[in-house]
């Protein structure tokens, strides 16, 4: 007969293991498990199986289209614009349309009554049109009138004030937006006493202190008339530098009437052409002047399919601006006019056609 021991227990009475084997014991299994594993242990973990994974998809994945960015407001904009002085009154404006984008330097050039004043008179919310619509920096131009600078042929300013009165009502009329360092930096520049009366400046002071006043203001959109006429050659190129700094620091779209096309060249980069009451080139200037080319031909030379702008005939040689419609003969001379040239032909010239299209949105858009 065998002893049994009694003293020793099978195990702990609640199934529980003592954490004793017989001898080492392999955790790892050959076979399958009843349930997932984890990869890096190999052991069995109680994460559901039926979560979809992250990135995948059975078929292909259809990614949302980005909206197009939207298209920034024109900084001026007519439509058929027209504006007409009294019931039976000549018009000074008529049928107008043009798009002007924003951030751009625009050099408004005609003849005398050509209508500039009157156009820009209208951006700035001072008359109303008789007939279509200009709208600015993408409304109204009374509602956009805080954002707007404008200085009329004329410069009106209060001839009883200073002209540091005259800056601090500039201030008073503009909280939130006055720019104390550029009006004083530009009144400065002229040399001008803080304490002289309006009444007592010269034309071009005048004319300093209301540019000081505009640009003071910090406009989006900066209107000028004539801006320069009363100034001297240096104060020109002061006050032209002034401007072109200003554009490029704060993209403001500047737009000014001249009669001083050759300085309007290395300055301006859009041009609005007026002959009329009409607007007769409006665009890029760098794509106007490249749309046009001088051609110097014999007399007889037939011009045509051509647009012909201006011609003139010396003697054996027909000299002429044109608008070419397709390629151009190997044995003429060509060139592409300046800016000033492409505008006194125009000018010499009223019945020459004009070229005033007007930009399609969508293509801006999609460019």
């Amino acid at each position: 007969m065998t002893d049994t021991p009694t003293d020793r227990p099978e195990g702990p009475a609640d199934g529980r293991s003592d954490g004793r084997t017989e001898g080492p014991t392999d955790l790892r299994t050959d076979g399958p498990t009843e349930g997932p594993t984890d990869r890096r242990t190999d052991r069995p973990t109680d994460r559901p199986t039926d979560r979809p994974t992250a990135g995948r998809t059975e078929g292909p994945i259809n990614r949302p289209t980005p909206a197009p960015a939207p298209v920034p407001a024109p900084a001026l904009e007519a439509t058929a614009l027209g504006k007409r002085f009294g019931r039976r009154g000549r018009r000074a404006l008529q049928d107008c349309t043009f798009h002007l984008p924003a951030g751009r330097v625009c050099a408004v050039v005609g003849h005398n009554g050509a209508g500039k004043s009157t156009l820009l008179a209208l951006a700035a919310g001072l008359l109303a049109p008789s007939e279509g619509t200009v709208t600015v920096l993408g409304t109204t131009p009374a509602a956009a009138r805080a954002r707007v600078g404008y200085v009329a042929q004329d410069k009106p300013l209060y001839p009883q004030l200073s002209v540091a009165e005259t800056l601090r009502m500039g201030a008073d009329l503009n909280p939130g937006r006055w720019d104390e360092v550029t009006a004083d930096r530009i009144v400065a520049a002229g040399d001008l006493d803080p304490r002289a009366r309006i009444r007592s400046l010269s034309g071009g002071q005048r004319t300093r202190v209301a540019l000081a006043l505009a640009l003071g203001k910090r406009p989006e959109l900066l209107l000028l008339d004539e801006p320069m006429a009363d100034l001297d050659p240096l104060a020109r190129h002061q006050l032209m530098g002034t401007l072109m700094a200003q554009a490029a620091q704060y993209g403001t779209t500047i737009v000014m009437s001249s009669h001083v096309v050759a300085e309007l060249e290395d300055s301006c980069d859009h041009l609005l052409l007026m002959g009329g009451g009409r607007v007769r080139l409006a665009g890029e200037i760098d794509e106007l002047t490249a749309g046009h080319t001088r051609v110097a031909v014999t007399a007889d030379t037939d011009l045509a399919p051509h647009t012909v702008v201006e011609s003139r005939t010396t003697g054996r040689q027909l000299s002429a601006l044109i608008r070419p419609a397709g390629p151009l003969p190997h044995e003429w001379r060509t060139g592409t006019p300046t800016l000033e040239e492409l505008v006194l032909s125009y000018l010499r010239n009223p019945e020459a056609p004009g070229l005033a299209p007007v930009p399609d949105r969508a293509e801006e858009a999609a460019a």
